[in-house]
């Protein structure tokens, strides 16, 4: 069985980037004081209680990839004010997204902030690369994403630890249909299992393979899926909507500048105005 590299919170951000280059994807032990945590799992308990693993979705494929017995909690930073600051804001994810995505934007954006709770008897999930939701960008293309998975529970192999394929972001990608990518399946001892405690993240770029792992016990697996994509492309979840501007008013400038409520600006030119003045600054005086 294969396996991810473990580093603690306090560690340079410069060597766990350097590692998640090197394999795909580490894992950082620590990566949320455990009072975050217990905030978190408070804010969100009654979306949970209230999440239908049989809800409809906007695609029948959409819902077979989630799983038939996955709690969906979507659009967590107009949810959790704890996600939207302490979560979406950590030092070491913006750190990480520094490093992949800046190089290739004027800023990054979060693209998708979502609790995912995988019932007892839920299968394996897909194998999956994320970036696959691009996939018009042609290749070779810069990096497109930074992502993680989140322990809001502890994690173990048993209980569906986020199982992730080290060093698969440097395999031949086949980004066609779902069908063409099933050709994408790893043997079970290129598998490493994301086994860690609540608080913890397995961080890792948008082109490793990874999928949910199956829950064999009676305790649901509750993590968190949070990731950052370049500033000019489409998120996944539409996060002006999911964190409506009188929700958003309410955060810190940072989280609205994640949200996208910040211009993309260059030289040649900029995106996301709104009547050609920066939304974020309308935000602040309470004209958005």
């Amino acid at each position: 069985m294969a396996e991810l590299q473990h580093f603690d919170v306090t560690t340079d951000p410069a060597i766990v980037c350097a590692a998640i280059k090197a394999d795909g994807g580490v894992i950082v032990d620590g990566l949320l004081a455990q009072s975050v945590v217990d905030r978190v799992n408070a804010e969100v308990e009654e979306e949970v209680a209230a999440a239908d693993p049989d809800q409809e979705m906007f695609s029948p494929v959409a819902k077979w990839f989630m799983g038939a017995k996955t709690k969906q909690v979507s659009g967590m930073p107009g949810v959790s004010p704890t996600f939207a600051t302490d979560v979406m804001c950590n030092p070491m994810l913006l750190a990480a997204a520094d490093h992949f995505l800046l190089p290739s934007c004027a800023r990054y954006q979060l693209n998708i902030g979502q609790l995912l709770q995988r019932g007892p008897g839920s299968e394996n999930q897909i194998f999956h690369r994320d970036e696959g939701v691009w996939g018009d960008v042609p290749k070779p293309h810069p990096e497109l994403q930074l992502a993680s998975v989140i322990a809001f529970v502890d994690f173990t192999k048993e209980n569906g630890a986020t199982r992730v394929v080290p060093g698969s972001h440097r395999w031949p990608s086949r980004m066609g249909t779902v069908e063409d990518r099933l050709g994408e399946q790893p043997s079970e001892d290129q598998i490493a299992y994301a086994e860690m405690e609540a608080g913890s993240a397995v961080i890792y770029i948008g082109g490793t393979i990874h999928s949910g792992g199956a829950n064999t016990t009676d305790i649901p697996r509750r993590g968190a899926h949070l990731s950052y994509c370049l500033g000019w492309l489409r998120t996944e979840e539409n996060n002006y909507l999911s964190t409506p501007p009188e929700v958003a008013a309410k955060l810190p400038r940072q989280s609205q500048e994640l949200l996208g409520y910040a211009m993309h600006q260059r030289p040649s030119g900029y995106l996301g105005q709104v009547r050609m003045q920066e939304p974020v600054e309308l935000l602040a005086r309470g004209e958005l």
